[in-house]
């Protein structure tokens, strides 16, 4: 950082602030990792129960660990030359000096991302593994203190949830911040391998946790359900230890290393939009800004934590109003302190020198991003939760049978993609207001309009703590649910029932807090993939500089027209691949669910049921890890090798269409997924809570509670594999084109070593699919 022009003392004493910002979050994730672990862990047979989910969580990532490192050897080496091959930017000559050679500096910045992918990678790794184990130690502890409040349970289950986004937080920033402190404004290229190594970690973690976990989820539902008459998480069901350790590290491994990708890659389009600016104004607040954004998102998460309370006695819907209360607590803090600190910096202290366009444009921004996140939250509830009037139609639908239920969670769903779509629009929209006539050059103009888009991603997830704390409460409730359900199954305490009851309302909270989460992430997916599509021009219009490419004659000049024909089919192939993606995922969900199935099946026929014999929980295990490993390195080769074949294949203008095509249908299809699926589920909730009777056809049991256990063996897939797989496939597929632009822009002179390039591409990607398609052993 010191090597910018004109940085101020205060600017210096400012990312010191933020890097020792990021230090105290990961404190007080220690600090709350320790009050939990002080806590109750109950009676012995729910340490027994809780003993065997951690041994299964940690024997999948331990596997999942083994799978995954070869490739991320062979991605550092690949990160390295991404940079090495090109000629280095202005940014990177103005740091590292004119005085050194175009080679070294290339050396300097092949280095510097292939480190920043090593640190993306072993971030995202750390917040999923950890926040994975914290999981499994606060769920047992929610149980215990479910027996005795309502209060303690929430509040346990949503601070054991905070420990993993702080971690998010802290780690996310510290990484960030350092990268920019070595590399200054040379920190673009450094920080593309820092996203790519997030975003890449977590598509791995949340494929194979969320192919883990629906594996089992649905297996257990539909042998143990539906053909046994066995109620949930009944301990004879040999595939229930399966389904809580698919919780974990779905939800929790999974989702906390998709959030911190999402943090990190919507920093990074902040940054590098930031230095543009940079460059054509020479205002350093640009990107120092952002960074201090992010610090104060995690104050303002820490002291919203404080505001999660509930009552001895409680309902559900009293634990979503705390949570809700806290996450607009941290809202309502955060947006004051950013209007404070812009006025602070960018107005005050520059008023010498005034930033084009005045100092509240920025916070402004960043605002419309915090209220983003708010009303996707409010649509997702609506959309999921249990007492709104989507849920409370698809229970209706029951009473005619599985058929009329699917339908009319397919219609809630796809009413809620086109809300959540016209939110994502409005926003963008408010960056165009925002940002306004700042400058009369139509090309900068575009520029600040889309560093106003970054801005609006950062204010989106300045609050991840609260969102994390969000997502890993839903199952950290279920397990504890399913610890209670099996610890105390032959015991008729009243204290129990009463325990029993206060789990199942958290868990139908953590449905709707789960779904929610999900919707924020593929919200800033987006977000930050216009913000890198402006990355992508900027890109590729330098390195077509560097080869002689005349200004009229460059991309961010010409633009990208759909009626080129080019950019058409490759807006047509990016549209695609989410539906080929999902359908890989979900395929891979149906297979390995069969398998457990027939296993259970085997082990009912042996007397399990009748209590002849234990039932053999390792197998449901050992075949959801095995379904889950085998989908990894083909879904990962898709969408890496994807967007560089069309680019090379096709030219840079059909990337772009490309990346265009992705956006629109990931976007689309993944909310509908998801608030599809979370209001099947929380459907199925409402019926199991009626009182059971055959004859009215209500409770467990009835044909009514058949019905819904169809519509959420079918949403389970849609909603914790295919859905939320979306969100960081598609920010793989825009950091990876953004770094292949300017290599894809060298070799646009079709040379045979690049026909033998796009062979081997095509052969890989054609191998991905064969081996996806292969049924599990």
């Amino acid at each position: 950082m010191y090597y910018f022009e004109r940085i101020t003392s205060f600017e210096i004493i400012s990312i010191w602030s933020v890097f020792g910002v990021a230090i105290l979050g990961l404190i007080y994730a220690a600090i709350l990792r320790k009050q939990i672990l002080a806590e109750d862990t109950g009676t012995e047979k729910m340490r027994e129960v809780w003993g065997a989910i951690r041994d299964g969580a940690d024997a999948y990532l331990r596997q999942q660990l083994k799978t995954i490192i070869p490739l991320i050897v062979l991605l550092t080496i690949a990160m390295f030359f991404s940079v090495y091959i090109i000629p280095p930017s202005h940014e990177a000559i103005m740091r590292f000096g004119r005085d050194m050679s175009e080679e070294t500096i290339s050396l300097y910045l092949g280095f510097g991302r292939a480190i920043g992918f090593i640190f993306g990678s072993v971030f995202s790794l750390i917040v999923g593994q950890i926040g994975m184990r914290m999981a499994v130690q606060g769920n047992v502890r929610v149980a215990s203190a479910a027996r005795y409040s309502f209060g303690e349970a929430l509040r346990i289950a949503y601070r054991t949830g905070t420990i993993t986004g702080m971690l998010t937080d802290g780690l996310g920033l510290l990484g960030g911040t350092v990268i920019f402190i070595y590399f200054g404004v040379a920190a673009p290229d450094a920080l593309l391998g820092f996203g790519f190594g997030g975003t890449l970690l977590a598509l791995f973690m949340r494929v194979g946790g969320g192919i883990f976990t629906k594996a089992a989820d649905v297996g257990a539902d539909l042998v143990g359900k539906v053909e046994a008459g066995l109620p949930e998480d009944d301990p004879r069901n040999p595939a229930v230890i399966a389904d809580l350790v698919g919780d974990n590290v779905g939800d929790c491994a999974g989702m906390a290393a998709d959030i911190f990708e999402s943090y990190e890659v919507t920093m990074v389009s902040g940054l590098i939009l930031g230095v543009s600016l940079y460059a054509i104004n020479g205002h350093i607040e640009w990107i120092i800004y952002p960074l201090i954004v992010r610090g104060i998102g995690v104050l303002a998460s820490i002291i919203g934590t404080y505001a999660v309370k509930g009552d001895d006695e409680g309902s559900g819907q009293d634990a979503m109003k705390a949570i809700f209360k806290g996450f607009l607590s941290s809202a309502a803090i955060s947006t004051v302190l950013f209007y404070i600190a812009a006025y602070a910096y960018m107005h005050y202290l520059t008023i010498d020198n005034p930033l084009p366009g005045g100092w509240w444009r920025t916070p402004t921004a960043v605002a419309v991003g915090v209220g983003l996140a708010i009303l996707i939250d409010r649509v997702t509830e609506v959309f999921t939760g249990s007492h709104n009037a989507p849920v409370q139609e698809i229970k209706k639908s029951a009473d005619t049978g599985p058929a009329t239920l699917l339908l009319q969670g397919i219609a809630a769903g796809y009413e809620s993609s086109v809300w959540s779509a016209l939110i994502i629009a409005a926003t963008i929209f408010a960056s165009i207001l925002i940002f306004n006539g700042v400058d009369p050059d139509p090309i900068n103009q575009v520029t600040y309009i889309l560093y106003g888009v970054a801005m609006t991603g950062i204010g989106m997830l300045t609050l991840t703590g609260n969102n994390v704390a969000m997502d890993s409460f839903g199952p950290i409730a279920d397990n504890a649910a399913g610890i209670g359900q099996m610890a105390w199954q032959d015991e008729k305490d009243e204290k129990l029932v009463k325990a029993k009851q206060i789990m199942a309302d958290l868990d139908s909270v953590g449905n709707t807090t789960k779904a929610i989460t999900k919707g924020i992430a593929i919200g800033s997916a987006v977000i930050a993939a216009v913000s890198l599509f402006g990355s992508y021009m900027v890109d590729v219009s330098r390195a077509q500089a560097l080869i002689g490419i005349p200004l009229v004659e460059q991309i961010r000049s010409v633009g990208i027209r759909v009626d080129y024909p080019l950019v058409f089919i490759g807006a047509l192939i990016g549209a695609a691949l989410p539906w080929l993606f999902s359908s890989f995922a979900i395929q891979a969900v149906s297979r390995a669910s069969s398998l457990i199935v027939k296993e259970c099946r085997r082990q009912f026929g042996l007397g399990v049921l009748e209590g002849t014999i234990d039932p053999d929980y390792k197998e449901a295990v050992n075949i959801s890890t095995s379904a889950a490993q085998k989908e990894l390195i083909p879904l990962a080769t898709l969408s890496i090798l994807t967007p560089i074949l069309v680019g090379l294949a096709l030219g840079v203008e059909a990337l772009g269409g490309f990346l265009a095509g992705i956006i629109l249908s990931g976007q689309l299809l993944a909310v509908f997924m998801n608030n599809a699926g979370g209001a099947w589920d929380n459907a199925k909730k409402l019926i199991e809570d009626e009182e059971s009777s055959i004859e009215n056809n209500t409770g467990k049991g009835s044909e009514r509670h058949k019905a819904s256990i169809v519509g959420d063996t079918v949403g389970d897939p849609m909603k914790d594999t295919a859905g939320p797989a979306l969100n960081p496939m598609i920010k793989v597929v825009n950091i990876v084109s953004l770094m292949a632009g300017p290599v894809v822009v060298q070799y646009s002179e079709k040379s045979w070593g690049v026909w033998l390039a796009i062979g081997l591409m095509l052969a890989g990607i054609v191998y991905s699919v064969m081996t996806s398609k292969k049924t599990v052993k």
